[in-house]
């Protein structure tokens, strides 16, 4: 049979408990989970996943709801479907016995004579009787049980990939090129309403197909394994050349000891306990990495060989459906993996001896040598995340500023402001929500990973450096780490002043704007510990000093001021270099810099962007799907990309310089 080809074993391992498959759950997400690991995964987190009213994906922390939101959180795993394709690919049930789901569920046993593509269940003779006397599935699609088991070919014509992920029975009918999704009608009628390019996929799948490459995908699912594959090797590799690097040591003692035996004794056994110390610890630590490293590629394997299996039987539609649900999934994983190498470093161990070893016998052993664990940063492969070939880019000025897309975020309970924003590593977007008290942490795709709950308001954000960002809070800065998917408290820096604006130049200084002790305009200079290096008051540039940006070389300031409907360019020593004021710029706002020290402006009363040359020399003023009220404007130097937020609602606009 022509299914025979298809990898059997290959791909069928959970990603949780990395042992084949039992009942394969499918979240919306399209990663699959065991029932028993979903069941298990839910359990641990039921306190927080019962308020919430869904659960995060174990793998991409993406959430998901279950069909049904008002059952107890115990039977939350059996609401999400059984991914009928890969059960039937599973290497045990060409030859298991399919019991009734029906009648399991009430704890009978009972061999099943049929499988209804609808339901997605398995059913024995009575069942079937029953089912197909009812009104509502008498018209059911039912196959043999011998049929579906087994065959993906037989489980492909039964057409339930089609089926939407987010709302059961209904099927996948329409395309949003806006948010580049598809959906069933619920879907559009909720989410994507007002959408401008909506397609009905009934005419244009194959269009569409032609658009994408299924082989390309299916070859980057491999390259991303094989990446994956060599990340464990380098833990593993890392572990070996430490134990090798502890082994040196003693034989450097060894050496030594011919000539000063009794002292190098004691520094022996010392550095070797201390060696074997930090060598459990971080044999410890590598394999917990190399766990998650292991259920990423299961998860990845997983969706390759279904992905496979699609694009070798599958219809145009099951193909178009298939790779619109893998390419989020393809960008989760690059962002991972990406994450892993950029965040992940290694410990290397050196023995450090004193310079003077002719002097040794004054010495005591602790005085002798020390272990020093260092580490090294991994290198991120050049192939990882399609990093383009090396071009010449134009410069920024004339590039075409172009809106590319509108992020309408989860509706806040309180409000609708969004006062701060600013990239973090792996292009990644974190949100200051002033109105709901949080931070929101969004991926490269601008979709929710999760929340961090504040005291109070937040004002600004901005970098700092590494993992950190600084929360800007009424009379407090709030040091936040971003580690992965978690956002957790630092530290935090009280002050007297009241502040309006954030910026940090990656060199451990940050700048803050607000009124100083005498109610006057200013800026502060200080360390990203709170050590205030420098206070400038400007008692004739008077006004609400707001948003604040450094220049890339760290030499200058620029701050908007509210009342003047200008901006003030500063040097780091408090001198005022320039001012830019112009009759189409009312109430600025957000400041930031592009890559070649282009300066943009968001324009609260006037509804524009106005983009200077770094002399002060107007560019440009962009008018051209600017929201009203923009507020805090933040710009990726790597992707030639700014966002901004406005006053009036959760949304984010997207800009490309093209």
């Amino acid at each position: 049979m022509a299914y025979a080809n298809i990898d059997k074993g290959d791909g069928f391992n959970c990603p949780i408990c990395l042992c084949q498959f039992n009942i394969p759950r499918q979240l919306p997400c399209a990663h699959n989970i065991c029932h028993s690991c979903l069941q298990s995964y839910i359990t641990t987190e039921a306190t927080k996943y019962n308020e919430l009213g869904y659960i995060k994906c174990p793998i991409c922390m993406q959430p998901a709801s279950p069909s049904v939101k008002d059952r107890p959180i115990r039977e939350w795993a059996s609401l999400f479907p059984v991914n009928a394709l890969l059960e039937s690919m599973l290497p045990a049930k060409a030859n298991a016995d399919r019991m009734c789901d029906s009648c399991s569920s009430e704890n009978v046993s009972a061999l099943a004579e049929g499988f209804c593509a609808v339901c997605k269940e398995a059913m024995c003779t009575d069942c079937l009787k029953f089912h197909r006397r009812q009104k509502m599935t008498k018209r059911h699609v039912i196959v043999s049980v011998e049929e579906f088991d087994g065959n993906p070919q037989n489980v492909m014509k039964l057409g339930q990939d089609l089926y939407c992920l987010q709302h059961e029975g209904e099927y996948v009918k329409f395309y949003c090129k806006d948010h580049k999704v598809a959906g069933c009608g619920t879907c559009f009628f909720h989410n994507h309403n007002t959408c401008s390019s909506r397609i009905d996929l009934k005419n244009e799948v194959p269009a569409l197909l032609r658009e994408i490459n299924p082989d390309e995908i299916l070859s980057d699912m491999e390259t991303i394994e094989s990446h994956l594959q060599a990340f464990m090797k380098i833990n593993e590799s890392s572990i070996c050349n430490f134990e090798s690097d502890v082994n040196k040591i003693t034989d450097l003692i060894s050496q030594i000891r011919r000539k000063i035996n009794s002292l190098l004794d004691a520094l022996e056994n010392g550095l070797k306990t201390e060696g074997n110390r930090i060598y459990k610890e971080e044999n410890i630590k590598i394999q917990e990495e190399n766990h998650k490293c292991l259920s990423l590629m299961h998860a990845v394997k997983t969706s390759r060989v279904l992905f496979k299996t699609v694009n070798q039987y599958g219809s145009e539609m099951q193909k178009f459906i298939m790779v619109e649900r893998m390419q989020p999934q393809l960008q989760s994983y690059l962002n991972l993996v990406r994450e892993k190498f950029e965040m992940t470093d290694r410990l290397i161990v050196k023995v450090e001896l004193v310079p003077q070893i002719e002097s040794i016998l004054s010495l005591s052993a602790a005085e002798l040598g020390k272990i020093v664990p260092k580490r090294s940063s991994n290198v991120l492969p050049s192939c990882i995340l399609k990093s383009p070939a090396p071009r010449v880019r134009k410069p920024a000025k004339d590039c075409q500023i172009e809106r590319v897309d509108v992020i309408d975020l989860c509706p806040a309970s309180n409000g609708r402001y969004y006062s701060g924003v600013t990239f973090i590593p792996g292009d990644r977007v974190l949100v200051a929500d002033s109105c709901n008290k949080q931070c929101i942490l969004l991926s490269s795709s601008f979709q929710f990973i999760c929340n961090h709950i504040l005291n109070v308001p937040p004002i600004d954000i901005c970098q700092i450096g590494g993992l950190e960002v600084a929360v800007l809070l009424p009379n407090a800065i709030q040091i936040l780490s971003v580690n992965g998917g978690m956002i957790s408290p630092v530290r935090t820096i009280t002050t007297n002043w009241t502040y309006n604006g954030i910026a940090a130049n990656g060199t451990g200084n940050m700048a803050v704007t607000g009124y100083s002790r005498h109610g006057m305009g200013c800026w502060i200079l200080m360390s990203t510990e709170g050590k205030v290096k420098a206070s400038y008051d400007y008692a004739y540039l008077y006004g609400l000093y707001n948003y604040i940006a450094f220049n890339n070389t760290n030499t200058r300031v620029y701050v908007s001021v509210y009342e003047q409907n200008s901006m003030y360019c500063f040097d780091m020593n408090g001198r005022n270099l320039y001012t830019y004021c112009d009759e189409s710029l009312s109430g600025p706002q957000g400041v930031t810099v592009d890559r070649d020290d282009n300066i943009y402006i968001a324009g609260y009363g006037s509804n524009n962007i106005h983009q200077l040359s770094p002399d002060g020399s107007a560019l440009q003023v962009i008018t051209n799907g600017v929201p009203a009220g923009p507020c805090s404007i933040s710009f990726c130097k790597v992707q030639d990309m700014f966002i901004i937020t406005n006053f009036n609602n959760c949304k984010l606009s997207i800009y490309k310089l093209k």
